[in-house]
């Protein structure tokens, strides 16, 4: 196979801030694991870009594994990166960019042409294009500018899901542009097995995961606890909201920091280990997926993977990872919601028992199977 090149700016610039990694973060995490013992690492700036030398490369990786944050080595590590572009030669092989940053330059690409490397994409969703209401003001148009980019282009491009690939090929028709070649490879959940952890809190409760942000809907379900809190009192479930807070979102802050029934009834978890993560999970009634518009949903697939059963909206990317094992909402129905969250409430749910033996029959997607179609992908890019 040829060198593999790995563009890890992002995971680097976050473990330089002290940042948890985030869903996308820990798929590049993963595509270290596999091809770190003989890739080379790459650094990037506004589509200029450097690649470091196989010592250099050897001592980054092994820092983001470890989550190593050594400010001063990762100052020197860049220092050293800017001096060598002075000395590059030709290199050849393959980029593997996993994130979506730096996708908008054309120079990155053309660097790229210059060192024979081929650049391949991970896309993990198109939602500031289709749903560009849920994201900040300005980003849908760098990211139509990031995808019609590596449509133009990108040697390869690897999607989550079909689900993103047919938006994807939606778009390239849209914009009159051309898909290159593409496969479909799902992402594994990371969860790993590990003993019963001790339960977190004695009364029943559910979970949200994931960052707060409009299209994920905490806003609604916060309204459904309320309507829970005025119906049960001191009898209504928990909510364990875990993530940070994200952008566009200052009505659920309202609704968490100043609403006072809700207080004591929903926990806010914003920097979560995944051992605490796991611990919540593990002993929750279900996870709780209202949102509105997702790329693939790996929550979903890590609830699964521990046995937890799912309450989630009706959208075609979670048929698809998980055929008709969750129980499916329409993300607006709120009388819909406020019934299911009380029957699965319930010590002895019939509705929540039924949804544990399907998900017996859930098939997660593994990481091993997921480097097996970008392995035999990557061969037919000769």
């Amino acid at each position: 196979m040829s060198t593999i090149h790995l563009d890890v700016t992002r995971l680097l610039t976050r473990l330089y801030d002290g940042l948890l990694p985030t869903g996308v973060d820990r798929v590049g995490l993963q595509y270290i694991q596999k091809y770190g013992v003989r890739a080379r690492a790459i650094l990037s700036e506004r589509g200029f870009s450097t690649v470091l030398t196989e010592r250099d490369s050897q001592q980054t990786f092994a820092m983001l594994l470890a989550s190593i944050r050594n400010k001063n080595a990762i100052r020197a590590l860049v220092t050293r990166a800017c001096l060598n572009r002075l000395r590059e030669t030709r290199l050849n092989g393959v980029l593997l960019h996993t994130s979506h940053n730096g996708m908008e330059f054309g120079r990155y690409y053309r660097a790229m042409t210059k060192r024979d490397i081929r650049p391949v994409f991970m896309v993990h969703d198109l939602i500031p294009l289709t749903h560009a209401e849920y994201c900040r003001p300005g980003v849908d148009a760098t990211h139509r500018h990031r995808m019609h980019t590596a449509l133009r282009h990108a040697s390869g491009l690897i999607t989550n899901s079909q689900a993103t690939l047919d938006s994807l090929a939606a778009e390239a028709q849209r914009a009159g542009l051309k898909l290159p070649p593409s496969v479909v490879a799902r992402l594994a959940s990371g969860v790993t097995q590990r003993p019963l952890a001790q339960r977190p809190l004695p009364s029943p409760y559910f979970v949200m995961l994931g960052t707060i942000e409009p299209r994920k809907n905490h806003w609604f379900i916060l309204h459904v606890w309320r309507r829970l809190v005025e119906q049960l009192g001191a009898g209504a479930p928990k909510l364990v909201v875990i993530g940070r807070r994200g952008w566009e979102c200052e009505n659920v802050l309202d609704m968490l920091e100043r609403c006072e029934s809700l207080k004591g009834v929903v926990i806010e978890e914003a920097h979560c280990s995944d051992e605490q993560l796991h611990a919540y999970l593990q002993h929750a009634q279900a996870l709780l997926f209202p949102s509105f518009v997702e790329g693939y949903g790996m929550p979903l697939a890590e609830a699964f993977a521990l046995k937890v059963p799912v309450l989630a909206s009706d959208l075609d990317v979670f048929h698809e990872i998980a055929d008709d094992i969750p129980d499916y909402l329409d993300p607006l129905d709120g009388p819909g919601w406020l019934a299911r969250i009380q029957a699965y409430a319930q010590a002895h749910s019939p509705a929540r028992d039924a949804q544990s033996i399907r998900i017996e029959r859930f098939r997660e997607p593994t990481w091993a199977e997921h480097f097996e179609h970008v392995d035999s992908f990557l061969e037919t890019l000769r």
